[in-house]
């Protein structure tokens, strides 16, 4: 899960929902599984968040503009980090191909690693039980998986969605 979170995209499903098959099976620990999951997911982000703000800030600023990044671009990152970070955060660990990379701008923007690390544990956590929870009551079946897992994907979008209109809205009512 370390791997999956970093930089790297790896599948996260090729380690969890094993994992919680073997749970099922007594071969591992449930609640183990879950929680080296979750711990494994936030150490891989966290190096990515790392990565981004001892090096990306440097790199961008210096060889930003030949991909036409400029300062200006990062400064509007910083500032909506500031200011939406932990719900881009949460919804982006939900989401496939975005949960390896929140990190990086979220390391950019410098944001609080507090917030960061929880509304990542909260995200990795919904995900990584979500994936060992399948393993562990339909791991014999592939073609259940694949199907469950469609759905809850599409279920998780749907979701992530509700929460940025959900936030939206109560900004919009705050005046922000």
């Amino acid at each position: 899960m370390f791997v999956e979170s970093s930089f790297i995209p790896f599948p996260s499903e090729v380690i969890m929902i094993p994992a919680g098959y073997l749970a099922f099976k007594g071969k591992m620990d449930l609640s183990a599984v879950i929680l080296c999951g979750i711990l494994g997911s936030l150490l891989g982000a966290l190096l990515n968040y790392y990565l981004a703000a001892k090096l990306g800030r440097p790199l961008l600023l210096r060889y930003g503009k030949y991909i036409f990044f400029h300062e200006e671009h990062l400064k509007k990152m910083e500032t909506f980090f500031v200011r939406h970070g932990h719900i881009s955060t949460f919804t982006g660990r939900l989401l496939p191909m975005v949960r390896q990379y929140i990190s990086i701008p979220a390391g950019l923007a410098r944001m609080k690693l507090s917030v960061f690390s929880l509304y990542t544990g909260l995200g990795a956590g919904i995900w990584v039980m979500i994936l060992t929870l399948l393993g562990y009551f339909i791991g014999e079946n592939e073609m259940l998986i694949k199907e469950y897992l469609r759905d809850i994907i599409l279920g998780l979008f749907i979701f992530c969605l509700v929460c940025l209109a959900f936030y939206w809205y109560r900004q919009q009512r705050r005046g922000h």
